[in-house]
C-alpha cells in the first residue's frame, strides 16, 4: 500500500494520500487548498489517478484542498451526510464505504468535535480527523460542537476498536504523527475523566481563542465551488421534473454516474444505465459507450448522480467530447423530492 502523511505547517493539519498500488487509484484525506500543487505532484511521480477526496468535517482553520483537486483532477468529493458544506459530490454515512481500488474505509459517525465530524477506518488505522488527537481530543466550543455527542464518539465508538489501531488525526501542534487506541487510553490527559458529566466540564471550561482562519476558512469551506450554477447558466441543467417529462422518449438516454453502493441504497431512475462517474473519460472518448449512443446513434443523454456535482462535471466532458449532454440539477435527491419513480 502507498501511504504517505503530509503536513501543512501554517494550520497544524495532516493529509493522507492512500493507494493500493503504484498506478493505481488514489485517495486523499483533509486536503488544504494552499498544498494542492505538491499533492499533484506526487500523485504524478507514483503515477496514480485521483479518485477521491475527503474531508473529516468542516474546517476552521484552513481552506480546504476539496474543490481544487475537483476542478483540476474532476476526482469526487466526500464528505459524511450531516455537512453543510454545498458541493460535496458523495455523501457517506455510518456504516458505508468509501471504495477505490484495492482499498476500503469504513465510515463512522463522531461527532462533537463538529456535527459534521466522521472519522474513517482503513483495516489497521483510522483517520480521526479532529474527535481523537493524539494526547488531546478536538474542541466543543464552535460549529455546532458539543462535547456530550464527542464523549459518546471516542469511549462508545473509536476507544472500542483494537488497542493496535494506529490513529492518525487531521492536526497536531506538538510534532507528534501517530498514536494508537491503546496508547491514547492510557495516556490522553482527556480520557481520564470518570464519567461523562466530567468530561464536559473539562471541555466547556479550555477558554481557547477562536482559530485564526475561522472566519474566513468556515464561509469559504461551505461553498467551495458552483459547477453546477455554471452548467445552469449555460442552459445545460434539467429540473428534476423536466427530465421526467422526457423519460421514456426515444431519443434520450438516462445516465446514474453514481456507485453500485449508493445506487443500492438509495434506488434507481427506471430504465437508466450506469456508467460509474471515475470511467466517464473512457465512456464518452470514441468507442466508449456513451460515445456510441451519443455521437453514432445520435441519443441525447442526461446524466444524473447523487446531488448534481458529478453530473455538472459530466456534462462539461460530455459536451468536450462534442456529445448532446445535459444533467439533472439537484441529482436523485432532487428526483426523490419532486416525487420521480425509483426502482431498488
Amino acid at each position: 500500500m502507498i501511504f504517505r502523511q503530509l503536513f501543512d505547517s501554517t494550520s497544524g493539519t495532516y493529509t493522507y494520500l492512500l493507494a493500493s498500488r503504484q498506478g493505481g487509484e488514489a485517495l486523499i484525506i483533509d486536503p488544504v487548498l494552499e498544498k494542492v500543487d505538491r499533492y499533484l505532484q506526487l500523485v504524478r511521480e507514483l503515477d496514480l489517478k485521483l479518485i477521491k477526496a475527503v474531508d473529516t468535517h468542516l474546517h476552521a482553520d484552513h481552506i480546504t484542498g476539496l474543490g481544487a483537486l475537483r476542478d483540476r483532477t474532476h476526482c469526487i468529493t466526500v464528505m459524511g451526510e450531516h455537512t453543510h458544506a454545498d458541493v460535496v459530490s458523495m455523501r457517506v454515512a455510518e456504516g458505508d464505504r468509501i471504495e477505490i481500488e484495492g482499498l476500503r474505509l469504513d465510515v463512522i459517525y463522531t461527532p462533537g468535535h463538529t456535527d459534521d465530524s466522521y472519522s474513517y477506518l482503513l483495516a489497521d488505522r483510522v483517520f480521526t480527523g479532529d474527535t481523537l488527537l493524539i494526547r488531546g481530543t478536538g474542541r466543543t466550543d464552535f460549529q455546532n460542537g458539543d462535547p456530550r455527542a464527542q464523549y459518546d464518539s471516542i469511549f462508545n465508538k473509536l476507544l472500542k476498536l483494537p488497542e493496535p489501531t494506529l490513529i492518525y488525526p487531521a492536526h497536531d501542534y506538538k510534532g507528534d504523527t501517530v498514536s494508537t487506541i491503546g496508547e491514547e487510553k492510557q495516556f490522553n490527559p482527556r480520557l481520564k475523566v470518570k464519567s461523562i458529566d466530567e468530561y464536559v466540564d473539562l471541555m466547556n471550561n479550555l477558554k481557547l481563542p477562536n482559530p485564526k482562519m475561522m472566519d474566513l476558512a468556515v464561509p469559504a469551506n461551505m461553498h467551495v465551488g458552483l459547477h453546477q450554477e455554471e452548467i445552469a447558466r449555460k442552459g445545460l441543467a434539467l429540473s428534476a421534473s423536466e427530465a421526467m417529462a422526457l423519460r421514456g422518449q426515444s431519443d434520450i438516454v438516462i445516465v446514474d454516474l453514481r456507485e453500485k453502493s449508493e445506487r443500492e441504497k438509495h434506488g434507481v431512475i427506471p430504465g437508466s444505465l450506469h456508467a460509474p462517474y471515475p470511467n466517464l473519460q473512457e465512456e464518452v472518448s470514441a468507442g466508449g459507450m456513451l460515445h456510441e449512443l451519443g455521437a453514432v446513434i445520435g441519443k441525447r443523454i442526461v446524466f444524473y448522480c447523487a446531488f448534481g456535482e458529478r453530473s455538472a462535471m459530466a456534462v462539461q466532458a460530455a459536451q468536450d467530447a462534442g456529445l448532446n449532454a445535459r444533467h439533472i440539477q439537484g441529482g436523485i435527491d432532487a428526483w426523490k423530492k419532486a416525487g420521480g419513480p425509483l426502482v431498488h
